[in-house]
């Protein structure tokens, strides 16, 4: 059976990454679950392949790499190929290991990133699975007023990015006000769960500075005991279906007198009134806020490092491509 008649049959799918790729995925799993019937697990490439593998019928693996080389999700990969599983390879570099040890698959087509620490592979990958996810769900329960929206506010992405670039400068000064801060804690929850985590990672690869990336309900189950005047938080609370549960966590963290930079909706005064420092980010779909609140996440990073006088594009121990175990 062709490899798109089996996708479209798909009931179980499970994205297997490392790091970056690993987020992106991630949050893939947020979107597939609201707009497809398909049940979807996400694994860290390093772990999946000393699992006990038991694949139901119908199952895809999808790969996630920028280079395509990567030593563990090419490991995972042939693991589940063993088997029998279904393989795609979403991928950006055009005939890497990756893209020819799958059945079939996605290239990002982004253009070389130069810098070690991936970014605009990161939104390529967002974007690439949640179109995967509009194209399977218009099979199943996605009506086409839905999918039509979602492409809409695709395409407005763009535009509302440039909107997010804009703040450079203030982003730049909020940097530079906690740069000196030894320990950096970033929330968010459901589709900007993912978005925390990543935040902490770029912080770390590119400044060396010590963050956490948390789901916002756990953090009341141990990292509250480290908030304090010294250790800013990165609140990820646009206005959607978490947002009160967001200012509940706001409202903990600067009763303890920590420092919140929020990352919240373009015009949200109630935020603005709660936090030390407010980014906005243009209104979209709850599942392409993602796209828009990694940014400010990642220019953080930047200005971070650049303050530090750090080496941005080589961070110290990392390579561009992980090629061994």
């Amino acid at each position: 059976m062709p490899v798109w008649e089996r996708l479209k049959a798909c009931r179980h799918l499970v994205i297997v990454a490392c790091g970056t790729s690993y987020y992106s995925g991630c949050v893939g799993r947020y979107v597939f679950e609201k707009l497809t019937d398909i049940d979807v697990e996400v694994e860290v490439a390093s772990e999946f392949r000393y699992r006990k593998l038991n694949f139901p019928s119908n199952t895809f693996i999808i790969a996630l790499s920028q280079s395509g080389e990567t030593a563990d999700t090419l490991a995972a990969i042939r693991e589940a190929k063993r088997k029998d599983a279904s393989l795609l390879g979403i991928v950006n570099v055009v005939g890497s290991s990756i893209s020819r040890e799958t059945e079939a698959g996605i290239y990002n087509h982004a253009g070389p990133e130069i810098g070690v620490a991936s970014t605009k592979i990161f939104t390529s990958q967002l974007t690439i699975l949640t179109l995967l996810a509009i194209l399977l769900g218009r099979h199943q329960h996605l009506s086409l007023t839905e999918g039509v929206e979602a492409i809409r506010a695709i395409r407005a992405l763009p535009d509302q990015i440039r909107a997010v670039l804009a703040q450079n400068n203030h982003i730049q000064a909020i940097a530079e006000k906690y740069y000196k801060n030894s320990n950096w804690l970033f929330l968010g929850r459901k589709f900007n769960y993912p978005i925390a985590m990543e935040g902490a990672l770029k912080l770390k690869e590119v400044s060396y500075i010590h963050a956490e990336g948390y789901a916002a309900g756990e953090m009341k189950h141990g990292p509250i005991a480290l908030i304090n005047p010294d250790m800013p938080t990165v609140a990820i609370v646009p206005k959607d279906d978490m947002y009160d549960k967001m200012i509940s966590n706001i409202n903990e963290i600067k009763s303890r007198r920590g420092p919140v930079i929020a990352i919240a909706t373009q015009g949200d005064e109630r935020v603005r009134e709660m936090v030390d420092e407010l980014i906005e980010i243009p209104p979209s779909l709850d599942y392409l806020n993602p796209i828009l609140s990694v940014i400010p996440c990642q220019l953080l990073a930047y200005y971070c490092a650049f303050f530090l006088k750090r080496d941005i594009d080589k961070p110290r121990n990392l390579a561009k491509s992980v090629t061994v175990e």
